[in-house]
């Protein structure tokens, strides 16, 4: 490795996430402008042409702490035509026993009982397969669905009969915590401006696997959910854009969510997120050279070069702690990882994102700038974690056994 080569690496890890900045705000200030900023009041939406049937569905795995309230917030939904579908998928608590005392008090819960844990993506397929309607909402067992989030949903479903799905804004809950606080940074942020700049520029990575709206007949298109899928959400995102269905964002669908307080919890979680984009890849990259795949192109890119990037500052670190030790040839010398001028740039950049975020996000959350001090601090935690994790999944995606099926792991829910 001569100086060049260490020059463009350094180059590279200081531009990437300049320019990826640059590219989620610009996206995130043109979908304002362009749609959000016309919408009513989030708890006065427009009325719909129709009210079809949706069912909302809730795959269940040990939630016996959190059903009740997540059953509750379903059925208080502002929409007037809907059942509930909750998957007990071998849950070992006792979900299943609340499941069944629910039916009792909401006559619209319909459960299904799996006996043992065959995944969420297994559970999902019953429930689509044992529905009435062509439209699902699918919540995770843990998350408090806003009253009016169905509705905003499917306004973009009566629109076009290409809509496959749309996906929700989540929330983050537990707050109570430093990761708890980063956090809901990163949603606003980061997930936020990422999901808005996707939507206006074609095609969007994956839906939440949290909070979104599928529309039956497309999911039957593409063969349901793939069940050896680490993250079947990502999976079915990218199945259904290669068929040329359309996914949608709507920041007005809410969707309160528990999520890691502990950074042994942040790290499987973000781990698991990061093998399954990285099997994703693995898997429909030879699809991906069609013409009739270009619309694809910018996604699959984007993803290439985060892994890029993460190598990029693993070789960079590896360097730098070796410099510290043994006595490098000048061209493989770094002699700090400190911010220099480089670091006021990537960090005023940074400021101005959440800036934005809070300005756009203001309308969802009136009192997120509370958080604001704590946001300056997750730049160093998200790259850190995503060139971490990024780095270990990869090899777990290339060794997985094609046809593996994915199961339930309880994940941590935050500090209790």
């Amino acid at each position: 490795m001569n100086s060049g080569i260490l020059h463009a690496l350094l180059e590279f890890a200081f531009y990437y996430p300049l320019v990826m900045s640059l590219i989620w705000m610009s996206g995130g200030i043109i979908y304002f402008l362009r749609w959000e900023r016309r919408e009513p009041a989030r708890v006065q939406p427009h009325m719909l042409p129709e009210y079809p049937m949706v069912t909302l569905v809730v795959p269940c795995h040990n939630e016996g702490e959190q059903v009740r309230e997540t059953i509750a917030h379903l059925a208080s939904q502002q929409y007037p035509n809907f059942e509930i579908i909750a998957i007990n998928d071998g849950s070992t608590d006792d979900t299943g026993a609340q499941l069944d005392q629910l039916m009792e008090q909401y006559p619209a819960l319909r459960v299904i009982h799996m006996s043992s844990n065959q995944g969420k993506a297994m559970g999902l397929r019953a429930a689509a397969l044992a529905s009435r309607s062509d439209f699902l909402v699918c919540v995770d067992g843990d998350a408090l669905l806003d009253d009016y989030a169905t509705h905003w949903m499917m306004m973009h479903m009566l629109e076009s009969p290409r809509v496959a799905a749309v996906t929700g804004n989540p929330r983050i809950r537990n707050r109570s915590t430093l990761l708890g606080k980063l956090q809901v940074g990163e949603f606003s942020s980061i997930i936020g401006l990422i999901k808005r700049a996707q939507r206006v520029y074609g095609r969007i990575f994956t839906v939440s696997g949290v909070i979104a709206c599928f529309r039956k007949s497309a999911l039957h298109d593409v063969g349901y959910w793939n069940t050896d899928m680490v993250t079947e959400d990502i999976d079915v995102s990218w199945r259904l854009q290669m068929r040329h269905w359309e996914i949608r964002y709507e920041p007005n669908a809410l969707c309160w969510i528990l999520m890691p307080e502990t950074l042994r919890g942040l790290w499987k979680q973000r781990l698991r997120w990061a093998q399954g984009g990285s099997e994703v890849l693995l898997r429909y990259t030879g699809r991906l050279f069609k013409w009739r795949q270009r619309r694809m192109w910018p996604v699959a890119f984007e993803y290439v070069m985060s892994l890029l990037w993460s190598y990029t500052m693993a070789v960079i670190i590896v360097l730098w702690v070796l410099g510290c030790f043994i006595e490098l040839p000048p061209s493989l010398y770094i002699d700090t990882l400190l911010p220099q001028w480089h670091g006021v740039v990537l960090g005023a950049i940074c400021l101005l994102q959440f800036l934005i975020s809070l300005l756009v996000d203001r309308r969802y959350e009136t009192r997120i700038g509370r958080n604001y001090y704590w946001m300056i601090w997750y730049p160093l935690v998200y790259w850190l974690l995503n060139t971490a994790t990024s780095i270990v999944a990869m090899p777990k995606a290339l060794l997985k056994r094609k046809g593996t099926r994915a199961v339930w792991v309880s994940p941590d829910r935050g500090l209790r």
